[in-house]
């Protein structure tokens, strides 16, 4: 299931699933601050903007550039808000030690760019790697097996395909009955096409369980900033 957004004195925050572990001093996952909520949560779930050499604040959502950065843990909305209230230069200022900064007016935009290549980058190396299907037939043959650990649906996908796909993958993981679905990805088949260096991609299935927690973790973070829970029908989709 992807994370729910959590809207807290004015402004939107991203949170963990219900059903996963409260962090304690004792977790190894490194915590950061968001500088607009104040609210500390575990890295994966935010997202650093970094400080270039020239002043210019950019989106790192690999969290590899060198030099100070700073950590966002809200949605596109509560940041574009943000931005023209002034608030996001103010809390950047603080946490960079430095009033001369130079932020785009289409920061948001720029970070929902991130998010989406990042998680396209990682769906093309997990197809690279032999552990990502395309192609109803495979991946329903895969579903049926219960070899299917993750299943998602462009979102251009047809209802009767999705619907199948999604059967099979409830009975073969023992759980008809159950509202158990594919996520809807917020990119059509032509995008994950290009991405996969496939043709038609339209199905995606996951054969493999840490294949599955890296994609979930790219994008969840992507969903949750842009406002998506990857369902057509506003019903969470859940993840095996």
């Amino acid at each position: 299931m992807l994370p729910t957004l959590l809207r807290k004195k004015g402004r939107t925050q991203m949170r963990k699933l219900p059903n996963e572990t409260p962090s304690n001093p004792l977790d190894r996952v490194p915590h950061r601050k968001c500088i607009l909520t104040g609210e500390s949560l575990p890295q994966s779930q935010l997202v650093r903007l970094a400080l270039g050499p020239d002043n210019q604040v950019a989106p790192d959502v690999r969290a590899k550039a060198p030099g100070r950065g700073a950590w966002i843990g809200v949605d596109r909305s509560a940041l574009e808000i943000a931005h023209d209230k002034g608030q996001l230069k103010a809390a950047l200022s603080r946490a960079f030690k430095t009033g001369s900064l130079n932020i785009a007016e289409n920061l948001a935009e720029q970070v929902e760019q991130g998010l989406q290549r990042a998680t396209l980058d990682r769906l093309g190396l997990e197809a690279r790697g032999g552990t990502l299907l395309s192609g109803s037939e495979k991946i329903q043959t895969a579903a049926r097996q219960g070899d299917l650990t993750m299943l998602l649906h462009a979102s251009d996908a047809g209802q009767d395909g999705c619907g199948k796909l999604d059967q099979a993958w409830r009975v073969g993981s023992d759980r008809e009955g159950q509202d158990v679905r594919g996520i809807i990805l917020p990119v059509d088949r032509e995008v994950l096409s290009v991405a996969l260096g496939r043709q038609n991609v339209v199905h995606i299935g996951i054969t493999d369980k840490r294949a599955a927690g890296r994609i979930s973790h790219m994008l969840n973070r992507w969903c949750s900033f842009i406002g998506s829970n990857g369902t057509d029908d506003e019903v969470p989709r859940k993840v095996a």
